[in-house]
């Protein structure tokens, strides 16, 4: 059903007592997208598909279920409050959620199939369990006491994980358990992802098996080099002091070594990262046949990415290519080893856009996979058999993601086969062999829907259809769901750019309102996109506001000559591009221009902070909420990648692309907002601004959340922030007015 037909219908179903949304519903049970799945899986006999959901009670503390293909049968395979019924986390996994942007979530959050497809590997609570898929109730924990990183090896004769900074391998035929390394204590870590890998760089684990389970590379990291920075965690009722290796711009990050290691006897060797020791150490991939270990090298000002290859018997390496760029050379994840031709798949963007390329394991190019005016979001599955390689991709619309076929010979790189339909947002997740993929599908209307569907999208079955009839959770706030228009408005220089706006609740034309402008603006983020779930931006509009998003310069999923433009002078691009979208929003005749406000987080609150200080004439007020006020307090590699430089080394882009340096220009009311346990960006960035503002007579509103992290997470944290954010918009812009 096509997704207006899909409204109408269930407008037709919703019942009649037809409610508005509130910041109790949208933060209250159950879930308003209805019954979500997350961290689909389809195990390697292609007979289970699982995934995990929120229990009826709770949303946030998740179970593992299981679809069965042969008798059509969805069933809770594993009771996360049976297992462990009261979940206790260690600091360490605290801290590695925060990383991987899973506070907040309690139960399972993540499991892994043997290649077998009998047996599952379920962490929780620090404990690591087997549970036999046939006969899930009886679940045996293998390991405990603060396991992290959990992994069956490819040919699932071991059970490995990360305990006490250590790597440790269990024997499965015998249920012997050996350390592989007994060096790790105090700064010295092993298997681990260091800070920056697992917050900027998408690297949550620090060690890699070889596919015939021969041997493991891992990384062994001193973080003695860091400096400590003392920070308070405050609480309602204590305060913590803190120590943590943090390495803010232009410091010494971790000394990284790369080891090489038999899981059977135990064998330790280092391999040579060569002779510049101040380097990033991206991943390391074993090539199919697990006789050639190719790890990516990074500069220390990430403007070069080397791969080199390394004989696993002999350690003997040589260099297969290397990625340069005057501005940062883009990291990813899509580096696949091929079964036959000695061949692998890489990804580039050196044509402007990100494509995909296939090389040989003597390091020269065969031929590209893909082009054209388009880019390759991510590498999904490789089915050789078929001479298939499954992307997805914003080939269609730049606010839209699909799925697409390409051929391994490049036979089609410029016309990929689409195989999702439906326009809007698919996450595909597919099979080990690439002949089925879950496809989970939303747009604006219409929530996320799951389906089976093999290789070339056809239907096998039905997921969760998670129709909007009348017995959805969203059923009753579904007549007052207001329509979400997309559109573009040319910068100053001719880039296009991307805008989604939501008109007020009993829009009429001739009136004038107010603005909710929402902004993130920074790099590796897309906001404006065709997905179901903005439902602040719905609450906010039902009270009167026009709600506007626009993906400035910098923003992810685009072109290279977009990009590239914000390096070294962070905010300048980005603001002009806002800007630019709210003088276009006051050349519409219901927009009220002199009662536009800004909220943003993170990136997003430094660029309220710099739009309030460029445009206080145009903007009337703003909240900004953990904000970056100077770069120097940011991490190395993300800072450096984007500012350039160092704070010694370039003191004036620091400067210009922080916040300090433009606040004479501050003078429209701003609402500050920092969690006071914020280990990413750090309170210091807050309370230096507290100062500089102090210093200038600025009056501003603050509100602090005592133990909180940057995302500010828990369900009663976040009614608390967005409750609060909606009153200073209301107080400050008012609701809607005659013209």
């Amino acid at each position: 059903m096509r997704p207006l037909l899909l409204l109408l219908a269930a407008l037709a179903a919703a019942p009649a007592s037809a409610e508005r949304l509130t910041l109790d519903r949208i933060y209250g049970e159950p879930a308003l997208a209805g019954p979500g799945v997350r961290t689909l899986r389809v195990s390697p006999d292609g007979e289970r598909v699982t995934f995990l959901r929120g229990r009826s009670d709770n949303q946030y503390q998740l179970d593992l279920w299981e679809y069965n293909t042969r008798n059509k049968k969805t069933q809770l395979l594993v009771d996360s409050k049976r297992l462990v019924p009261n979940e206790e986390l260690s600091l360490e996994e605290k801290a590695r959620r925060e990383r991987a942007r899973t506070a907040g979530l309690s139960g399972i959050l993540n499991y892994f199939w043997s290649p077998d497809g009998r047996q599952l590997l379920v962490p929780i609570g620090g404990d690591l369990y087997l549970v036999d898929a046939a006969k899930p109730e009886a679940a045996r924990k293998v390991a405990s006491g603060n396991v992290i990183d959990p992994k069956i090896s490819p040919k699932g004769r071991y059970v490995s994980f990360v305990r006490n900074q250590n790597l440790v391998v269990i024997d499965l035929a015998t249920g012997a358990e050996r350390a592989l390394t007994t060096d790790g204590k105090g700064t010295i870590h092993n298997g681990e992802a260091e800070f920056v890998a697992q917050e900027e760089m998408d690297q949550h684990t620090g060690y890699y098996w070889a596919p015939d389970d021969s041997y493991i590379a891992y990384r062994r990291y001193d973080e003695a080099p860091v400096p400590v920075v003392r920070r308070f965690e405050i609480f309602a009722d204590r305060t913590e002091v803190i120590d943590q290796h943090y390495p803010a711009a232009g410091d010494p990050n971790v000394l990284i070594d790369l080891m090489i290691v038999n899981p059977a006897t135990g064998e330790r060797r280092k391999i040579d990262l060569g002779a510049e020791k101040d380097i990033y150490l991206v991943r390391a991939d074993f090539s199919a046949d697990a006789k050639t270990l190719v790890y990516q090298r990074q500069s220390r000002d990430q403007k070069r990415l080397d791969l080199v290859a390394v004989d696993v018997a002999t350690l003997a390496q040589r260099p297969l290519f290397t990625e340069t760029s005057k501005t940062w050379v883009s990291i990813h994840n899509d580096l696949r080893f091929l079964k036959k031709g000695n061949a692998f798949i890489w990804a580039s963007e050196r044509s402007g856009r990100n494509h995909l390329y296939l090389y040989g394991l003597d390091g020269k190019l065969m031929h590209p996979i893909s082009k054209g005016e388009w880019g390759v979001d991510n590498v999904l599955a490789v089915d050789e058999t078929a001479g298939k390689v499954y992307i997805s991709s914003n080939r269609d619309a730049v606010t839209d993601k699909q799925t697409y076929a390409l051929n391994l010979d490049g036979s089609n790189a410029d016309k990929p086969a689409r195989i999702t339909s439906g326009d809007g947002w698919h996450e595909a997740a597919f099979a080990g062999n690439g002949k089925i993929f879950v496809d989970t599908y939303s747009n604006p209307r219409t929530p996320p829907q799951v389906s089976i569907r093999r290789a070339d999208g056809s239907m096998v079955e039905w997921l969760e259809k998670n129709e909007l009839n009348g017995n959805h959770p969203y059923a009753k706030y579904l007549p007052d769901h207001l329509p979400t228009e997309f559109g573009t408005i040319k910068a100053k220089d001719g880039q296009t750019l991307h805008y989604s706006l939501i008109k007020p609740a009993n829009f009429d034309p001739n009136k004038r309102y107010p603005v909710f402008l929402f902004t993130y603006g920074g790099p590796h983020s897309q906001r404006v996109t065709r997905t179901w779930g903005n439902y602040f931006d719905q609450y906010m509009a039902q009270q009167g506001f026009v709600v506007f998003r626009l993906d400035n310069r910098g923003s992810s999923r685009r072109e290279r000559q977009f990009t590239d433009v914000i390096y070294n002078n962070l905010g300048k691009h980005e603001v002009e591009d806002q800007l630019t979208g709210v003088e276009w929003l006051g050349q519409q005749s219901y927009v009220d221009p002199k009662r536009v406000g800004v909220f943003g987080w993170s990136y997003g609150g430094f660029m309220t902070l710099r739009l309030l200080a460029a445009a206080s004439d145009k903007i009337a007020m703003g909240v900004s909420v953990a904000p970056v006020t100077d770069w120097a307090l940011y991490d190395t590699h993300y800072t450096e990648q984007f500012v350039g430089g160092t704070p010694k080394g370039d003191p004036e882009a620091y400067k210009r692309s922080g916040v300090f340096a433009h606040l004479d220009g501050l003078k429209s009311p701003l609402l500050l907002i920092h969690g006071m346990a914020d280990d990413n960006v750090l309170f210091t960035n807050t309370t230096r601004l507290i100062d500089e503002l102090v210093k200038r007579n600025v009056q501003f509103e603050l509100m602090t959340y005592p133990g909180a992290k940057h995302g500010i997470s828990g369900r009663v944290n976040q009614r608390h922030v967005y409750g609060l954010i909606e009153s200073f918009f209301k107080k400050n812009l008012g609701g809607t007015q005659p013209k």
